[in-house]
Formats: C-alpha cells, structure tokens, sequence
C-alpha cells in the first residue's frame, strides 16, 4: 500500500442513530470518532479528515460529474478517469491559489511559469 516513509493515519467518525427514526439528507450526529495509525508514524494532532472532504468538495465543484443530479456523467470508466486527470493536472500546475499566489508546481520549485 504505502511505503514505510509514508506517514498515513485514519479518522473513524462514530455517528449515533438518528432519534426521528425518518429519512433525512444529512448523516445522523457524529458521537465519536477513533484515529489509529496506518503506516509510519503520523502526528497525531494532524489525522484529520479535512483535508480530504475538501479535496471532494473541490472536486464535486470543478467537475460536474461528480455533482450531484447531472446530466454531465461519463458512459465510460475511461472518460471519468481522462477527466479527473485532467482536473487535476489543471488543479496543480495551471490554477493560481489565493493563499499559495502561484500554483502548487510553483510552490513546489518544480516549475517556474503557468
């Protein structure tokens, strides 16, 4: 899975029962939750799942066909995996980031124009 040098560790949200006992959009409340460490040795102040839920968000934004109720969807596996590759070479080495002022590749040193 992950090489050793990997710090990789995992958040387990708990969520109770939903005490209206009716369907509803939203998940019900979230009661607990349980970090453990994967691989190498990750801080555990920083196992977090915010990062993640606003990589999907960013995601569900940019490309509409992971919104939901669209007509914008892929056929094909293959197509969805070209699109999300290319929302992510345009995410990482096209788009200026309003905290970084430059894109991430920029940031990085591994280039030094759009």
């Amino acid at each position: 899975m992950f090489d050793r040098d990997v710090d990789y560790g995992m958040l387990q949200k708990i969520y109770g029962t939903d005490p209206q006992g009716g369907k509803r959009y939203s998940p019900a409340r979230c009661v607990g939750a349980v970090k453990r460490e994967i691989s190498g040795s990750p801080d555990p102040d920083h196992i977090s799942t915010s990062y993640v839920e606003r990589h999907n968000l960013t995601m569900r934004m940019h490309v509409h066909r992971f919104a939901r109720l669209t007509n914008a969807f892929s056929k094909k596996l293959e197509n969805l995996a070209h699109q999300v590759a290319l929302h992510e070479m345009f995410y990482n080495f096209v788009r200026v980031h309003q905290t970084l002022r430059v894109t991430p590749a920029m940031a990085a040193g591994l280039t030094d124009r759009l």
